[in-house]
């Protein structure tokens, strides 16, 4: 039979046969013999400590921010250049990539494609190709893997610290000021400026490093592995003639990351000694 509680329910029952005022932690009524319940609830124990709750899905997705939040805040105490984006997904330098796979493939399907992406002479008006021609990869496979492999790495360790709008910026940047330095120099220019892309984020990336090393300080990064990177990427336009890579938008690519990295580290707080 069921049980009807009253305003102290945890003190007593009322049973529904009889109407007496019994524990609550029986299963029969002790006046009467009326079933109250089939299994009698399980008492505390003394002493025991709660279990916490069980947050839901939707608890933790409003929680998780809020403590990403909180780790980015804290200072480093190390010294150390913090990642603040460490815990999110690097959405910015995946698109870059998927996007650069994505036009290699294109123009190895349509070859007609390759001189609408890239530079080849004045620009006549076409100025979107100062954008495009980032994903106009060399057509050799070995060239096109590196510079891939390099927006990956050093983007996605640059979104890490930064966010996705400074990866963008500095892909674009040097891209496009490559690009025009190489317009203004060659009479009849025909430029890729995929390397000058890939050299911006490696340069923007290495400049925390450079500047801890400058000082004796301690950094993690490998800036050996970085400088062996950018020499390959700087000597490729002389290892294939011709080659549609460009040397001189390299440079300028790393230099334009450089000064993307400098100003950033510029902005960061300095920390206490």
């Amino acid at each position: 039979m069921g049980t009807e509680m009253s305003s102290g329910a945890d003190l007593f029952v009322v049973c529904k046969q009889c109407g007496a005022e019994v524990s609550p932690y029986i299963t029969e009524c002790p006046y009467c013999g009326s079933r109250l319940r089939r299994r009698a609830p399980k008492l505390p124990r003394a002493g025991a400590p709660k279990r916490p709750r069980r947050r839901s899905r939707l608890a933790a997705l409003i929680a998780r921010p809020a403590a990403a939040a909180r780790r980015r805040a804290a200072p480093a105490a190390t010294g150390v250049h913090g990642d603040r984006w460490a815990f999110t997904r690097p959405y910015a330098t995946i698109t870059l990539v998927v996007a650069s796979i994505a036009a290699w493939v294109l123009v190895h399907a349509e070859p007609l494609a390759y001189p609408k992406m890239a530079i080849v002479g004045p620009l006549h008006g076409d100025w979107w190709k100062l954008l495009t021609s980032a994903f106009a990869y060399s057509p050799r496979a070995i060239p096109a893997f590196l510079s891939v492999t390099t927006v990956a790495i050093f983007g996605w360790l640059l979104e890490r610290r930064h966010g996705p709008l400074i990866v963008l910026v500095v892909f674009f940047g040097a891209s496009v000021t490559g690009a025009l330095v190489a317009l203004a120099v060659y009479e009849f220019a025909v430029v890729t400026t995929a390397d000058s892309a890939a050299l911006g984020l490696l340069g923007a990336w290495a400049v925390p490093d450079l500047l801890a090393a400058r000082s004796h300080s301690y950094y993690e990064g490998d800036l050996l592995g970085a400088a062996v990177i950018a020499a390959l990427l700087l000597v490729l336009p002389f290892a294939y003639s011709p080659s549609p890579i460009s040397w001189l938008a390299g440079v300028v690519g790393l230099g334009f990351g450089l000064l993307v990295g400098l100003g950033l580290q510029l902005r960061e707080p300095a920390l206490p000694r």
